[in-house]
């Protein structure tokens, strides 16, 4: 049976946090219509903020882990490429072989909030995500 899902991408800087949110998300809502990826022109550990806001909304974690861009760049191909940081959008190939659709939603890196607000930043961020999933999903209708 071939996997007739349209597989997006999406990129950050890091691929820690708000690329994991947002491929995360997309699973969550939209699983049998979409193959969700992400990856970081560099990337380090996913933060523990990243999964800890995802897993008391509920939203599996299972397969999260921090990717490059080289490991999809010229073996696997994406009909979207959704840029959700401002560094990536600038950075990230222009071309990127497949896609016919890219989006770029900037938002803001909860990474930068430090002490007693940074959970809060991480919730907001994932708030923000998965409304703009949620909008994104009616609005394709693939």
């Amino acid at each position: 049976m071939n996997d007739t899902r349209t597989r997006v991408l999406f990129l950050c800087t890091g691929n820690t946090a708000r690329s994991q949110l947002a491929e995360a998300l997309l699973r969550h809502h939209a699983p049998e219509r979409f193959e969700a990826h992400s990856a970081g022109l560099e990337h380090a550990q996913v933060r523990p903020e990243t999964i800890a806001v995802l897993e008391e909304a509920g939203i599996s974690t299972d397969g999260l882990r921090s990717k490059g861009v080289d490991e999809y760049l010229g073996s696997m191909h994406f009909q979207w490429l959704v840029t959700v940081c401002s560094d990536a959008e600038e950075n990230c190939p222009r071309i990127w072989p497949g896609v016919s659709h890219r989006e770029h939603w900037p938002i803001d890196d909860p990474a930068l909030v430090k002490g007693v607000g940074r959970l809060d930043a991480f919730r907001a961020a994932r708030d923000d995500i998965d409304a703009r999933i949620r909008e994104w999903v009616a609005r394709v209708g693939v």
